[in-house]
């Protein structure tokens, strides 16, 4: 369908919910919000009872439903992309691991040449999250040490020229032999992120003056919060100028924990990831991250040394957490899950919020946050999981 109506539910925007109005979508677009019942000849898709939020967007994915971005497969990624509709995610950076140059260029190269060729039947890679490897090797957390290394300019042009110009977010410690010269020279195109890092309040900070706009992972392979050093975390929760990813899944961060960062940041200064990998919609089992092996149950997904290997999380659990951790209600918390992930990518002219004009990206929920239909520029999506897509 070409134009059709999106009849029922409760419609999140920017300025309120609508109650049992409608969306007309139009060749791929939000054409016109209804504050009313719809009268008229389109056909209609009905979702009374149901909740019709802008769809998620991840920022902080390394892969799922079998499949990572370091596997450099574009069939991988064509695979990763059409599940992830079923979470009701329908936009995405794509995630790099701390590996080898040439492996880490391989994947930009697939990503990049993919990122050209996709169908609106599939979540959209908006880019690229390079996570590693200008990180600290003394808080590697899941990746790999063996390929830790110092940025500079020329690597970094090395990686985006591979990527085509796709990396939106760089993973960085800041504290490093090189990062300050980096993060000037590029703050402008590139989102700097804190992260995998041992920086102290005071590092943290000089870094934000350099350029550094985000953190990542917050509370997880970071300098933690005391009171004679309040660490990255301290940095977090004062700095007007930082915004914070976080896990919802109350095992990276502790429920409690989760809920005080939203006190502290407020919800303009948030994003919900998942930082899932592979085995996110497959059982529990044994996996590979970054060349290492992962064993993963129901809930988590450890290295041999216990430490945490990403998540199996998916995007509506996490709001579902989030709702439950910090007692806010869907109408505050919609907005970590796109809005602002759309602001900080610069494509809210586009995405991220139900505005007449914008891509017709949708997310249907039910009230315990299940996805019934995802909509990705205005194709439908009925959301069951096909591991064989």
């Amino acid at each position: 369908m070409s134009e059709y109506i999106l009849q029922g539910g409760k419609i999140y925007t920017e300025d309120g919910v609508i109650d049992n109005g409608y969306l007309k979508i139009k060749d791929g677009l939000i054409s016109y919000i209804g504050h009313e019942p719809y009268e008229g000849d389109l056909d209609v898709i009905h979702v009374s009872g149901s909740h019709i939020l802008p769809g998620f967007i991840d920022i902080h994915i390394h892969g799922g439903y079998g499949h990572d971005a370091m596997d450099a497969d574009e069939e991988g990624l064509k695979h990763l992309s059409k599940n992830l509709l079923s979470e009701g995610t329908t936009s995405y950076l794509a995630t790099t691991m701390t590996q080898s140059n040439e492996a880490i260029i391989d994947a930009l190269h697939t990503i990049a040449h993919y990122q050209q060729q996709q169908t609106t039947h599939e979540a959209e890679i908006l880019g690229v999250h390079l996570e590693g490897p200008f990180i600290s090797e003394h808080k590697v957390g899941a990746q790999n040490p063996k390929y830790v290394q110092r940025p500079t300019i020329a690597q970094i042009n090395a990686f985006q020229k591979a990527a085509n110009q796709l990396i939106k977010i760089i993973t960085i410690a800041p504290e490093v032999e090189g990062a300050h010269d980096v993060i000037k020279a590029y703050s402008n195109d590139i989102i700097f992120s804190m992260g995998h890092t041992v920086a102290t309040y005071d590092e943290a900070n000089v870094a934000v003056q350099c350029g550094v706009k985000h953190i990542t992972h917050l509370y997880n392979a970071a300098t933690p919060f005391t009171h004679r050093d309040p660490g990255v975390f301290g940095a977090a929760w004062t700095n007007p100028f930082l915004r914070c990813e976080l896990i919802g899944d109350g095992i990276h961060s502790h429920p409690t924990s989760v809920d005080i960062a939203f006190k502290m940041n407020g919800l303009s200064h948030m994003f919900l990831i998942t930082d899932a990998m592979r085995a996110k919609g497959l059982g529990p089992g044994e996996y590979d991250l970054g060349g290492q092996n992962v064993t993963v149950t129901h809930e988590t997904a450890r290295l041999e040394n216990g430490a945490l290997a990403g998540s199996i999380l998916k995007m509506n659990e996490g709001l579902k957490n989030l709702i439950q951790y910090t007692h806010r209600n869907l109408e505050d918390l919609w907005r970590v899950t796109s809005y602002n992930q759309a602001k900080a990518l610069n494509i809210l002219h586009q995405k991220g919020s139900i505005r007449e004009g914008k891509h017709a990206d949708i997310v249907i929920v039910d009230d315990d946050i299940n996805v019934l239909k995802t909509i990705k520029m205005g194709y439908v999506c009925n959301n069951v999981n096909d591991k064989n897509a």
